[in-house]
């Protein structure tokens, strides 16, 4: 049977998300197609890119934060071989996408000292039971569930493990506690609409310090190495990715991420999400009718009611106004 209730917007990415309103073709027009993406143009999108999600999402400026291949898939999978093994790993899994985390740690990692915090679709595991002694696994929104974690006060400030925090369908929907995160990786086509293929990874001082004195004991793919010589790969963090990216995706890209300095629905009013969430968080008689309901909340979809110009300049955002400008 056909469905008799259709999107009113029909342009989506690869999420799929739907694209920002006003969005065409045009936002593309200034794209560096036919060129290296080693050369100073390309290169200076690239690092566009990062330094507009740094500054959107309110990354702390000693986070590393780079562009990697294989969306967010590929983007976890380098942080976890890469950093995973120098001591015991707990994995919260509650929906897809951290079921896949707790099997590829299990089965192709084969670590040994790994604790399984699972709970069924939802429904969130007790957080309480994560050891800040422990490196932690999860999820920050549960992209197949809609279900996430509350807030942020479950991860010990003095800690000893790290936190590796899958937020492809939190980033730029949901506020990320910086200091409580030292791992996050997110991709383009979930909250704001992009295309499919490139992943973005953040890791904190404490996560670059364990790059460089961790040893992994598995071979380790090239898209996945993140240092050379017991070192950083800085280059990553500086446009330089490891394997070609689309200019043409990274253009679209830029463009979500001007949309998103400027809208109203962008992090900074994340109040808005709230507000609608609020009716389901715990200790309310919500939706569930139930007031002992734990942690269940539904995916935030943010109202897309700001509409910028469907040209690919955007007004610029006051907190990059004082930033040099990174295109050549």
């Amino acid at each position: 049977m056909s469905p008799t209730l259709r999107p009113g917007n029909p342009n989506f990415g690869s999420g799929p998300t739907a694209k920002r309103p006003g969005w065409s073709l045009a936002a593309l027009e200034g794209a560096l197609l036919g060129r290296s993406h080693r050369a100073a143009g390309p290169k200076g999108r690239l690092v566009e890119v990062i330094e507009r999600s740094r500054a959107v999402l309110g990354i702390p400026a000693d986070y590393r934060v780079g562009v990697l291949g294989g969306s967010d898939t590929g983007a976890f999978e380098a942080a976890i071989w890469g950093l995973l093994g120098a001591r015991g790993v707990d994995v919260v899994a509650f929906e897809s996408f951290g079921d896949g985390w707790l099997i590829d740690i299990e089965k192709q990692l084969e670590l040994t000292d790994m604790r399984s915090l699972i709970a069924p679709y939802g429904e969130l595991p007790d957080l309480a039971r994560v050891d800040p002694g422990r490196d932690v696994v999860f999820c920050w929104n549960g992209t197949t569930s809609g279900v996430r974690v509350p807030d942020g006060d479950w991860i010990a400030d003095q800690r000893e493990g790290l936190t590796l925090c899958d937020a492809t369908s939190a980033a730029f929907a949901m506020h990320l506690p910086w200091p409580k995160l030292d791992v996050v990786t997110w991709s383009w086509q979930k909250v704001l609409g992009g295309e499919a293929q490139h992943g973005m990874l953040v890791l904190s001082p404490r996560a670059v310090a364990r790059l460089e004195s961790h040893k992994p004991a598995w071979p380790m793919p090239k898209l996945f190495r993140l240092t050379k010589g017991g070192k950083l790969i800085e280059g990553i963090f500086k446009g330089e990715t490891i394997n070609t990216p689309s200019m043409l995706a990274v253009e679209d890209a830029l463009d979500g991420l001007r949309w998103a300095e400027v809208s109203a629905a962008c992090l900074p009013l994340s109040p808005v999400a709230s507000a609608v969430l609020r009716p389901w968080q715990p200790g309310s008689s919500g939706p569930h009718g139930s007031s002992s309901w734990q942690g269940r909340r539904p995916c935030a979809r943010r109202p897309r009611s700001a509409s910028p110009s469907p040209t690919r300049r955007s007004p610029p955002c006051p907190r990059m106004a004082s930033r040099p400008s990174s295109r050549t």
